[in-house]
Formats: structure tokens, sequence, C-alpha cells
């Protein structure tokens, strides 16, 4: 299971992909994480506007092994919330990188995604 080129991960396993436009990031877990996890049956995540730094924890995912806490990948505001994820945990599973993403947020600087692992480093970090 190889990380998506295209995004940007953490050693906490998120992953973050730019937007449109370079200020705006959706973020989610990983396959890896996902899978670690197992069964996903709960999520919880933080209110529209709320602001987080890099590091912070910014939610909880609860599965049928274990809660896991969920850290920004970055510092901004959160500007979305994938409410089906709330409804439907389980989008997490069947499709992490698609409908199993977790929250959108506005950066307040772009270079912080400068911080974060690219996907051949992630891939490494996961099978170490």
């Amino acid at each position: 299971m190889s990380a998506p080129e295209e995004l940007r991960y953490t050693e906490e396993h998120e992953w973050v992909a730019t937007r449109g436009e370079d200020t705006l990031v959706r973020v989610g877990i990983t396959e890896y994480a996902q899978d670690q996890l197992g069964d996903v049956v709960f999520v919880d995540l933080p209110d529209v506007g709320r602001q987080v730094s890099a590091g912070d924890v910014f939610g909880e995912v609860e599965s049928t092994k274990s809660v896991s806490e969920l850290f920004a990948p970055v510092d901004g505001e959160v500007v979305a919330v994938n409410d089906a994820v709330a409804d439907s945990p389980e989008l997490i599973n069947s499709d992490p990188y698609g409908e199993g993403w977790l929250i959108e947020i506005r950066l307040d600087d772009p270079a912080g995604l400068d911080a974060l692992l690219e996907a051949e480093a992630y891939d490494a970090l996961t099978k170490g």
C-alpha cells in the first residue's frame, strides 16, 4: 500500500492535499492508519472556525480496537468538516483518501507544508 505521490504526510499518519489555491488544504488519515485502527465507528471533529496549530489535537477517531487522537498537520483555521464522515465513520475505512477526508484548513502560512513528509519518506516510515 503506497502513499499517493501528490499528498504530504505527518509522522502521526495524517495526509494533506492542497485544494486549488495554495492556502487551502484537506486533511485525512492515511490508508496505513485506518488499517491499523480497524473498523472506524466514531469520529469527533472540531467546529468550523477553530484555530489549530501544527501538532495540536483537533479530534479523535474511535475504532473497534482503540481511540486515537487526530493531530493538526499545519497552522490555520478549520474552514470545513466532513459531515458525511461524522454520520458514516466507515468512509474512513472504505475511502481514506477520498470520501473519508476529515477537515479543511485555511493555512496561516503555506510554507508550513514544507515541514511535512513526501510520499517516499512516508512509505519508508510505515515500512520501517
